[in-house]
C-alpha cells in the first residue's frame, strides 16, 4: 500500500494517559506520556524533534482538546478523526495497538480529517453551548415551579402563558411573602392580564403550605440568577460576533431563525463555507440526510445519520417556529411533505431546507428570498388543474375552465 507520510504519529488519548506511536520511514517508536501540561509539552517537543509531518488522534470525549491546543500552539499539523472511522481489528485492542493503528492509518492516508474550527471559533462555540445549557436549566426550573403550584392547586399556568413574566413573578413573590388571599393576589395583574382578573382570582384559590413557599423562594432566586448569567453571556457573545454581525443579520432574514439561533449556528459551522465542498456536504456533516445503507439492491434504512447535535437541534427548533408562519415557503413545504410522510419527517425536511438556505446565504452573502406559501401552486399549476378536472369529471360534472387575472 502506498505510503503518504514518511513521518507521522498516531495518538491514543485517555483521561490520565496519552500513548503516542511515531512512524519514521517505516520504523516505529512508542512512548507513553501523562496528561499534565508539562508532560504534553514534552510530547510536543519530541514530535517536533522527529520532524513529524502530521499527528492524528481520536475525538475522545473532551480529552483530545488540551492535546490538540498544545500541538496547535507548537505549530504541529494535527488532525482529529472520528472514532467510528478507525475501529481497531477485533482481538487486538490495547492502548499501544490503538496508537499504532491510528499511526498506520494516517501513514497510508486512510483517515478522514474532522472539521475543527480555529481557536476563536472554538471559544465562541463553548460559550454558546454553555448559554444554551443555562437556558434549558431555566426552563427546567420553571417546570419545577409549575409542579409546586399544581401541588397547591394554584392554576396560575392555566390563566397566564408565562408564570415567570411580570404578572407571574409579582404573584409568586407575593405568595412567598405570605399573601394567601386570592382576591389580593389577583390585584398584581399587569397588562392584558387585567382583563382576566376574575378568572385569575379563581385560579389562585388554592392551599399552599410553608414548605411550598420555601421552595418557590429558592426557585425564583435560581431563575433570576440564571437570567442574569444568560444576559452576561449574551453580551460576551455579541462582542465575539461583532465581526460577523452582517452574517448574523443575513441569517436573521430566514423565517424561524432569530439572533440567538444564528449565533449558535455560526459558532458551529463558521462563516466561511470553503471547508464544506457543497451544501449537501454540510447537510451530511450536520446529520440531516438519510444514511447510505443499501445491500443487495435494497435500502435498509432511511433514518438520518449522526452529526452535529447542536446545529441539528437548533434547526429543528427553528423549523417548528417557521411553520407557524402560514405565509412563508417553509409552511407550504411542511404541509406538502407532512401529508405523505408525517409531521416528524416533514420537520426534518424543513430543517434540511433551512440549512441549504444558510449555505447559500453565507456563500452568496445575500438575504433570504422567500418563495411564498403559494410556490407549489405556481410551479405545479397545470398538474393541479388537471387533477382537479379529472376528479370533477369522475363525479359527473362538465367544467369549462377560464383563467382570470
Amino acid at each position: 500500500m502506498e505510503v503518504i507520510y514518511e513521518r507521522c504519529c498516531g495518538i491514543d488519548v485517555h483521561k490520565n494517559m496519552v500513548m503516542a506511536c511515531m512512524f519514521v520511514k517505516g520504523r516505529k517508536e512508542i512512548r507513553k506520556y501523562g496528561t499534565f501540561t508539562d508532560e504534553l509539552k514534552s510530547m510536543a517537543t519530541w514530535i517536533r524533534e522527529k520532524a513529524c509531518e502530521v499527528v492524528a488522534m481520536e475525538s475522545t470525549g473532551v480529552y483530545w482538546k488540551p492535546v490538540y491546543n498544545l500541538l496547535e500552539e507548537a505549530g504541529i499539523k494535527t488532525i482529529v478523526v472520528n472514532a467510528r472511522d478507525i475501529k481497531n481489528v477485533p482481538g487486538r485492542k490495547s492502548d499501544v495497538k490503538d496508537a499504532e493503528w491510528i499511526g498506520d492509518l494516517v501513514r497510508h492516508g486512510l483517515v478522514k480529517e474532522s472539521y475543527i474550527p480555529n481557536r476563536e471559533q472554538r471559544e465562541l462555540r463553548e460559550m454558546t453551548r454553555y448559554r444554551q445549557s443555562l437556558i434549558e436549566e431555566r426552563a427546567r426550573e420553571i417546570n419545577r415551579i409549575q409542579k409546586v403550584l399544581e401541588g397547591a392547586n394554584i392554576k396560575l399556568g392555566s390563566v397566564i402563558s408565562d408564570v415567570t413574566g411580570k404578572t407571574g413573578l409579582s404573584i409568586l413573590k407575593a405568595i412567598v411573602n405570605g399573601i394567601t388571599d386570592n382576591e389580593e393576589l389577583s390585584k398584581f395583574a399587569k397588562g392584558q392580564i387585567i382583563k382576566k382578573i376574575p378568572l385569575l382570582a379563581r385560579a389562585l384559590q388554592g392551599s399552599i403550605g410553608k414548605h411550598q413557599r420555601l421552595m418557590l423562594n429558592h426557585q425564583i432566586k435560581h431563575i433570576e440568577f440564571l437570567g442574569e448569567e444568560i444576559d452576561l453571556i449574551d453580551k460576551e457573545v455579541i462582542e465575539k460576533t461583532e465581526a460577523s454581525k452582517d452574517k448574523i443579520e443575513l441569517l436573521d432574514t430566514i423565517p424561524g431563525i432569530g439572533r440567538r439561533s444564528a449565533e449558535r449556528i455560526l459558532a458551529e459551522i463558521g462563516t466561511d463555507m470553503k471547508q464544506f465542498r457543497s451544501a449537501s456536504h454540510l447537510a451530511s456533516w450536520v446529520g440531516l440526510v438519510p444514511k447510505c445503507d443499501k445491500s443487495a439492491g435494497k435500502r435498509l434504512s432511511s433514518r438520518i445519520g449522526k452529526g452535529n447535535k447542536t446545529v441539528k437541534t437548533t434547526l429543528v427548533e427553528s423549523a417548528c417556529s417557521a411553520i407557524q408562519n402560514t405565509d412563508c415557503f417553509f409552511y407550504a413545504r411542511y404541509r406538502k411533505i407532512a401529508a405523505r410522510r408525517g409531521g416528524k419527517r416533514a420537520i426534518i425536511a424543513i430543517a434540511h431546507s433551512m440549512l441549504l438556505s444558510i449555505y447559500a446565504i453565507l456563500t452568496k452573502k445575500e438575504p433570504f428570498h422567500d418563495l411564498g406559501s403559494d410556490y407549489f401552486y405556481r410551479v405545479d399549476e397545470e398538474k393541479i388543474l388537471k387533477r382537479n378536472l379529472q376528479s370533477l369529471k369522475h363525479l359527473g360534472y362538465t367544467i369549462t375552465v377560464e383563467k382570470t387575472g
